[in-house]
């Protein structure tokens, strides 16, 4: 699937937009920040956060990585047994506030942090472990591509219409989104109606308690 190249104006009102919002949700969130930590550290024994290597905006000859900050959800060492392996309904893994977090998305705050970082922007496709991205790739036609010259979101286009990955086929799914977001950022103005979709649904998602 070719590349549709982004114009320089949009990457440049994309970027201050992130870095005007995010300051924005930091000071907007920040009495809630220590709630979450302090429900976090009484209910299960580890740290508050939890930092996982991703992959990050790659071209065809290049693939970053960083390591993205979320609030941690599961039991300490949870995939010590398991391995890395998707996240399903009812995941024992996860804690009583690690479900609470999930499904109102507050488990992905600390992401704001990577978008300060310039590693990720509020909205664009979720960054994949690499642990999982060769089988990913083998398996699903242009997968690799839908990442190509795009910066990895905290939320996204699949995310406000399909929710966590859970297998094989939800990707599948997920790519096709993933590609028509890609697609709208050609423009400046197809950009911004895009992005501030994604960012109501994302709210309704949150307040709706959709996430998993």
């Amino acid at each position: 699937m070719p590349h549709i190249p982004t114009h320089s104006s949009t990457w440049i009102a994309k970027r201050c937009f992130d870095l005007l919002a995010t300051v924005f949700a930091i000071c907007i969130l920040s009495p809630v920040l220590p709630l979450i930590a302090i429900a976090i550290k009484i209910t299960s024994p580890g740290p508050v956060f939890y930092h996982q290597l991703r992959v990050g905006k790659s071209t065809p000859d290049k693939m970053t990585l960083f390591n993205i900050i979320k609030f941690r959800t599961m039991y300490q060492d949870a995939e010590s047994r398991s391995g890395a392996v998707w996240a399903t309904k009812n995941d024992p893994r996860i804690t009583p506030v690690g479900h609470f977090l999930r499904k109102t998305r507050l488990d992905e705050i600390p992401q704001l942090m990577n978008v300060l970082k310039g590693e990720m922007s509020l909205i664009g496709p979720r960054p994949e472990r690499p642990t999982f991205y060769n089988e990913l790739e083998n398996a699903i036609p242009y997968f690799a591509d839908r990442t190509y010259g795009v910066m990895p979101g905290i939320t996204g286009l699949a995310q406000v219409n399909q929710g966590y990955d859970t297998c094989l086929d939800d990707v599948r799914r997920k790519v096709g989104f993933d590609h028509s977001y890609a697609l709208s950022l050609h423009s400046t103005k197809s950009w911004l109606m895009m992005d501030s979709s994604i960012m109501l649904s994302t709210v309704v998602v949150m307040f709706n308690g959709r996430g998993q």
